[in-house]
Formats: C-alpha cells, structure tokens, sequence
C-alpha cells in the first residue's frame, strides 16, 4: 500500500472511530434513560434494562455505522483541503478520485457488517426485545411490585404498593393493594406479605395481620374485615405453555421475523422491510461515494455551508429510503423497482459531482488590448 494510501485509510479509521464511538454514547445515554423511566413506571422490570439496551443497540448499530463512515469521510477530505494537503496530493499527480480506492477499502467491510447486522443480528435482536416484554407481561402481579412504588396492572384495575420488609423472612413489608372488580371496590392492608407455593404448583399470597374494606360503588353498602393471616391465589402465568406462545408472537412482529421468512411471506408488508434491511448496506457504500465531492472544499471560503449541504443530502438519503419503504408497503411501488431505484439516483449524483470536480476547466482566454 502506497504512502497516500496508506494515510487516507487510517486518517478515515481514526475519524469513524471517534464519531461511531460518539454517536453509540450518545445514543446509549438517551436509550438508558428512557428504559429507567420505563422500568420506575412498572412497564418493564428493572432486571431487563440492561439487556433491552444491548439487544436495542444492536438494531441501531447499522444506522450509526453508515453515519459514522459518512462524516469520516467528509472531514478527512475536507481538512485535506482546509490545510492544503490536497495541493501536496494533486502535485504528486493524484486527483480526487484517487481517493475511491482507500475509501471503499474501508467501506466494503463496514458495508458487509452492516448487512450481517440488517439481515441476521437486527430480526434476532428485535424478538429478543419482544419476548423479554412479553415475558414480563405474563409475570404476576406480584411480581411486578418493588418496594417505594406504586404499580398498576390489569389496565388500573390493581394498584399495589409495598414497603421493604422489615422482618428478614418476609419478602415485602407493608403492603396496601386497591382492587377493583365489577361490584366491589376492594382495599388490602396488611404488615407484612410473604409468598407461598404449594406441592401441585399452585402460588399463595400471604398476607400478614391487616385489614380489608369492601365498598359497593352507589350504595352505603361496606364490609371491614380484621384477619391475621390471609391467603390470595396467585394466578401463574409464567408456565411454558404461555413462554412458547410469548416467542411465537414476538417472531410474528415484522421486524423480528427473519429475511429468509420475509422472502417466503412475499406480501406487501414483509416485502417492504426486506427492502429496508437491503438498502442500508447499499446506503454505505453510496455516502461514502458522496461524502467524497462533498467534502471537496475553498479552504478561502466557510465550512459551515458545505457542512449544512451534505447533512442535508444525507438526511435526503435517508428519507427517500424510508419514503420507498412505505410507498411498497401501501402497493404504490413495486419492490422490483423501490429496492434499488434511490440507490441508483443518488449513485448518479455521486458519479457526477466526482467528475465536476475532477474535470479539466480550460483556461480563460486574455482579453486582447484595445488598439
């Protein structure tokens, strides 16, 4: 590998390195607190946050990656001309174009593990993150209360609210339940609770000395009971009948189902993800085509302008892509022509702003004194 290559090709590793590693920051930070405000609203369980993380980054790493070669490229090129390293390059008799060669040496690579991501890693993720929901729906009631929180379940028809245990063999402390049922609004109070399973299976909460208020809704009806110790069934749901049927409809979900089931489902729907999950490695390859003329600049003039252009061309990108998704989805486009028809104009923009910056101007003619 020759000495241009050579720096080009670590100067964009270095650069896609610093802003891949940024934007997974960024994005972690902002996922991580989004599932904590989750996990305190009781919609999922605290244990999981960290595994929704990963499994969720992990759909979002081909995003970042074709983000991240995008601007790598467009500022290696860029400071190239702003400290008229360029001018060294083009006297050595290299062009712009010489610089295709580095750059889809690093951008083939980044394109293939995008599509191992898109194609295999991502559906596989995305059931995961729908059977860990799936699993924490079917949990208990019960288990779903932490100590110091109000939960609701059933759609608010149980509310619970527990303490910690002040007793080591109990596993809440005091506990006040409100259930609502069709003829009776019922409210629990009791010091302690433990849970208790039996020999055939069968799940009891006992609950320690309290109380318990039955109110009839309209009427002065009411009923107080004073009990020492009182046992409430606890319906399991966590059997492996209800897990299986729990996975089976999370692969059911469109983005958890595998590209190979795609291809054999061949409707409208599945066949629009398919194309989603095809155009991201192709989408690699072509920012980094015209991240190249783009970053191509005056180092007389100003950055912010050129910077806002390419921003916006691969906002532009993007949209379009997600624009054909839903015109297949709907049946406006076929998917033999969506798949690759934003991929082949903005290939023909690239080609094109590459040759106007690397065509030959002929010289101006000098304007002949007057006689």
């Amino acid at each position: 590998m020759s000495l241009f290559k050579r720096a080009v090709f670590s100067e964009i590793t270095s650069h896609a390195g610093i802003v891949f590693s940024t934007l997974l920051v960024v994005w972690l930070s902002v996922l991580i607190v989004r599932l904590l405000g989750q996990a305190a609203a009781g919609d999922i369980g605290a244990n999981v946050v960290l595994g929704l993380a990963a499994f969720s980054s992990m759909t979002a790493l081909p995003v970042i990656l074709s983000v991240a070669l995008f601007i790598a490229v467009l500022t290696t090129v860029t400071r190239s001309y702003r400290e008229s390293e360029m001018a060294v390059w083009f006297a050595s008799g290299l062009s712009l174009a010489s610089w295709l060669r580095p750059i889809l040496w690093f951008a083939v690579p980044v394109a293939l593990v995008v599509a191992a991501l898109t194609l295999a890693a991502s559906p596989w993720a995305y059931g995961q993150i729908a059977e860990y929901r799936q699993r924490f729906e079917q949990r208990s009631d019960l288990s779903k209360v932490t100590a110091g929180q109000f939960i609701e379940t059933d759609d608010g028809q149980r509310v619970f609210f527990a303490e910690s245990p002040r007793n080591p063999d109990d596993e809440l402390g005091r506990v006040m339940a409100r259930v609502i049922e069709p003829d009776w609004l019922s409210i629990f109070t009791a010091d302690s609770a433990t849970i208790r399973t039996e020999e055939n299976g069968d799940r009891f909460l006992v609950l320690g000395p309290g109380h318990r208020y039955d109110l009839k809704p309209g009427t002065p009806e009411l009923r107080l009971l004073d009990f020492d110790n009182y046992g409430v069934r606890i319906e399991s749901r966590t059997d492996p009948g209800a897990l299986e049927a729990a996975r089976q409809k999370a692969l059911q979900e469109i983005k958890a189902r595998p590209t190979l089931d795609l291809l054999q489902r061949g409707d409208a729907e599945s066949l629009s993800q398919l194309m989603w999950r095809l155009a991201l490695p192709i989408a690699v390859l072509n920012l980094a085509l015209i991240a190249l003329p783009l970053g191509a600049v005056n180092p007389r003039l100003g950055r912010s302008g050129d910077l806002l252009l390419a921003g916006l061309l691969a906002l532009l990108y993007m949209n379009l892509i997600n624009l054909s998704r839903g015109w297949i989805a709907n049946e406006v486009l076929s998917f033999a022509v969506g798949v690759w028809l934003v991929h082949v104009l903005f290939l023909a923009l690239g080609l094109g702003m590459l040759w106007y910056r690397t065509r030959l101007r002929r010289p101006r003619r000098a304007a002949r004194p007057a006689d």
